[in-house]
């Protein structure tokens, strides 16, 4: 079996691999305060309560945005799973090119959503992640990572809003009864969704027409689902595309 984990700036993914079978998957708060003895007590716990052993993982393979946070989740695994850590960085091998002006300086989460596409869909295609930032990424006819664009997400929008206009309140995100709001919260929540939905179709647009119009969208990340609702423009939901990227790494160098 396999752990994989993602650590992003918002939420900390782990998803249970048997083979290429997701099973039991999670999604935590980030949490900078946190030491080591607390995460790996917790991630022990997620195992044993699916029925997990340790002595039953094969591996772990760990993608992170988080560099504070990197050391402390490596250190948690070792100390209390006690199982080999892969950890993406541009050393490993992923199977594709990148054509960023600096590959290193390409978030790992990127990669690996660019190496999961383009072994479930083939390009070229946009990638869009919904996290701490809306990103876009864009993969050429060849598989070839280009780069993209990134975005405040829609969770630093709400926020915002909160933080510096006094009198508006803090909103649950979910879809109001009409694009026009009749009082602050809908309207709120109008221009968040709404907003992002087309922020999303101006800029699918745009990599359409740079990508060409067989390009595939793809979306994930934690408000995908909320998001493709109000949109035909997103051809694939894939949740846990990051995971499954993570998962293909670590068959991709287990012979390097």
């Amino acid at each position: 079996m396999l752990l994989t984990i993602d650590i992003g700036n918002t939420n900390l993914t782990l998803g249970l691999y048997e083979g290429s079978k997701l099973g039991n998957r999670w999604r935590l708060a980030t949490d900078h305060d946190r030491m080591p003895d607390e995460y790996g007590l917790q991630i022990l716990g997620m195992l044993q309560h699916s029925g997990c052993s340790p002595k039953q993982l094969d591996g772990i393979c760990l993608a992170s945005v988080v560099p504070p946070l990197t050391g402390r989740i490596v250190k948690a695994c070792e100390i209390y799973l006690q199982v080999p850590i892969l950890t993406v960085d541009d050393k490993i091998n992923t199977g594709i090119t990148i054509r960023y002006d600096d590959p290193k300086a390409v978030g790992a989460d990127r990669i690996v959503d660019a190496v999961a596409v383009n072994a479930f869909y083939g390009g070229p295609a946009c990638v869009v992640d919904f996290g701490t930032a809306t990103t876009f990424d864009a993969i050429n006819a060849q598989g070839e990572y280009l780069g993209g664009a990134i975005a405040p997400g829609i969770g630093i929008a709400a926020d915002a809003l909160f933080m510096r206009a006094a009198k508006l309140p803090r909103v649950e995100l979910q879809r109001p009864p009409s694009v026009i709001g009749y009082n602050t919260v809908h309207a709120i929540q109008s221009g968040l969704l709404f907003g992002y939905v087309a922020l999303v179709e101006g800029m699918v647009a745009r990599f359409r027409a740079e990508l060409g119009p067989e390009m595939k969208v793809i979306a994930t990340g934690g408000l995908a689902e909320i998001v493709a609702k109000e949109t035909d423009v997103i051809n694939i939901i894939a949740p846990w595309l990051t995971l499954d990227g993570l998962r293909i790494l670590w068959e991709m160098n287990q012979h390097e």
